[in-house]
């Protein structure tokens, strides 16, 4: 399978990624690389991003996350291994990427990701939220293939 545009060989869509992963450089040291990771893993299976799901469990393993807490991101409310800040931003995460399903998000979610997250990490954390849905929608809409992607590719 081959992706629709070859994303890095455009020279629109090049220039655009390049302004993405500077900004996600930006917010890297405001929020814990284990909430970071989680939030892009749950924000790509809602998006159904197999490239992102590939690339983001991976450096997750390789950065020591276990598979057992991998395995269960999609099932998180269930799940006894998450934090209670953990799940706080993987409620958040859920409610940000679904806008249309749910009207936003709610006061309560909101609330909740507070109790746990000074400003300049809520301020991360939405970021956040916002770039992977980005990264998700391109990758979706080109078709990008997964699979094959390799740890520190990008840097």
């Amino acid at each position: 399978m081959d992706a629709r545009l070859n994303l890095f060989g455009n020279p629109a869509t090049a220039k655009f990624l390049k302004q993405l992963i500077s900004a996600s450089k930006v917010i890297v040291d405001s929020l814990p690389a284990e909430t970071q990771a989680l939030v892009e893993i749950r924000a790509s299976q809602i998006n159904g991003c197999g490239f992102c799901l590939d690339m983001h469990t991976k450096e997750a393993a390789h950065a020591g996350e276990t598979s057992t807490r991998l395995n269960l991101v999609a099932a998180w409310r269930e799940a006894t291994v998450f934090t209670e800040a953990e799940r706080a931003a993987l409620e958040l995460t859920e409610e940000g990427t679904r806008l249309a399903d749910s009207g936003g998000v709610s006061d309560e979610v909101w609330a909740n990701a507070a109790k746990h997250y000074d400003e300049e990490q809520l301020g991360a954390l939405v970021s956040t939220i916002a770039l992977i849905n980005t990264f998700n929608r391109l990758n979706v809409i080109v078709r990008q293939p997964a699979g094959e992607y390799q740890v520190g590719q990008f840097g």
